[in-house]
């Protein structure tokens, strides 16, 4: 029998009531806002690019790992499987969930660390920021404006699905932000909606059941390892009991399998319990907490299992050495570019020359952040070793 579907919350984004959009557009025939929303990003040039940016495991080392695109849209699935049973809004779930990971640079999160290094001084570096810059600035496909001219509900969801920001304007790195709110308020004191929320949460479940899995791939820890290892070990447990002479790459997959029900189930016990009372999209907003969110025993799991992570893969040295060369080409290729900014390409290297030291360094960084770790590791050998100068 089919699973009956909930009736919409009372406290769900409603798309036919949506705020709108910065510039004024037609309403599609076809579609409803928000889910216009997740067209455009899916048809943007950086979500074609998340293909070739990693999560933990460099692009070529790999077919099997994850990368930004594939983790965007298992996140993406959880958050619409979620919202749906809520009662939410599965558009703006989907959509929050598929722009969330556009502003990563290349390499994962070596690169983002080294952006941070040479972008102090210069207004520093953030990928949720950056994601945001892509969104409402970086992409150009439209004639009457920069960006995507995405819905106020689903900027919103961007900037804020991990909670207020407003703290964070003071930072350099998030100037970018202050500005736009100046223009067009983003209510950055308060949550974010449910269906932003669900996306965060979805966000959670997908990397830590993947890294699991990659991890195990890689070759950096085994199954068996991870029998005590909480809110994993149990599955792997009940999955070997249950399937004694099954392959072992079978029974990895059936534990992550049943880490992520236990996960899902999880918030949406959770949720149900804090969602009580609550009466509009608004009531969402101004709480002072989180109202999708893990119970206080899956926060406590969840610690443990990314406490093992850290230390078995994240500092695996077989990682460290892939993240400190991916550190080094960056490095290389920013100051390269700020003392040379005639070896960028033209339209780049226009821009960049024509801002003065600060204005630069933004212009390289974009550049570096655009790219993905299969053109950065091309761009650094085009521009470092003659054999290859074509």
């Amino acid at each position: 029998m089919a699973a009956t579907l909930p009736t919409r919350a009372p406290f769900a984004e409603n798309p036919a009531a949506s705020r709108g959009r910065k510039v004024r557009e037609d309403e599609s025939r076809t579609r409803t806002p928000f889910a216009r929303d997740r067209d455009r990003i899916i048809h943007a040039t950086a979500f074609r690019r998340l293909k070739e940016k990693t999560q933990v495991f460099v692009a070529h080392e790999g077919d099997h790992f994850r990368t930004r695109l594939t983790h965007s849209l298992e996140v993406a699935q959880i958050a619409r499987s979620l919202a749906t049973a809520m009662g939410l809004d599965p558009d703006l779930a989907e959509t929050i969930a598929l722009a969330h990971d556009l502003g990563h640079p290349p390499f994962g999160h070596a690169g983002e660390d080294e952006l941070q290094v040479q972008m102090q001084g210069y207004g520093g570096f953030d990928h949720n920021v950056q994601t945001f810059r892509v969104v409402t600035k970086l992409e150009r496909r439209y004639p009457r404006f920069e960006g995507l001219n995405l819905t106020w509900e689903t900027l919103e969801g961007v900037i804020k699905h991990n909670g207020p920001v407003v703290d964070k304007l003071e930072k350099p790195s998030w100037s970018a932000i202050a500005e736009f709110d100046a223009e067009y308020d983003l209510k950055l004191s308060g949550w974010a909606s449910a269906e932003a929320q669900v996306a965060a949460l979805a966000d959670d479940i997908a990397y830590n059941n993947h890294d699991v899995d990659d991890g195990v791939e890689a070759g950096l820890f085994f199954l068996k390892e991870l029998l005590d290892v909480p809110l994993i070990g149990p599955h792997v447990r009940s999955a070997m009991t249950e399937f004694p002479d099954c392959d072992q790459r079978i029974i990895r997959l059936e534990a992550v399998r049943r880490m992520i029900g236990a996960m899902v189930d999880d918030v949406m016990a959770e949720t149900s319990r804090r969602a009580e009372g609550l009466r509009s999209a608004e009531d969402v907003r101004n709480l002072d907490h989180a109202v999708v969110a893990f119970s206080r025993d899956m926060v406590e799991d969840l610690s443990a299992l990314r406490a093992f992570l850290m230390e078995r893969m994240y500092r695996h040295w077989k990682v460290n050495r892939t993240r400190s060369q991916a550190r080094r080409i960056l490095a290389e290729m920013f100051q390269l570019f700020m003392h040379e900014p005639d070896v960028l390409p033209a339209d780049w290297g226009e821009r960049a020359k024509a801002r003065d030291e600060a204005g630069r360094a933004r212009v390289v960084c974009d550049y570096i952040a655009g790219m993905t770790d299969r053109f950065a590791i091309e761009e650094h050998r085009k521009l470092f070793h003659l054999d290859v100068l074509a």
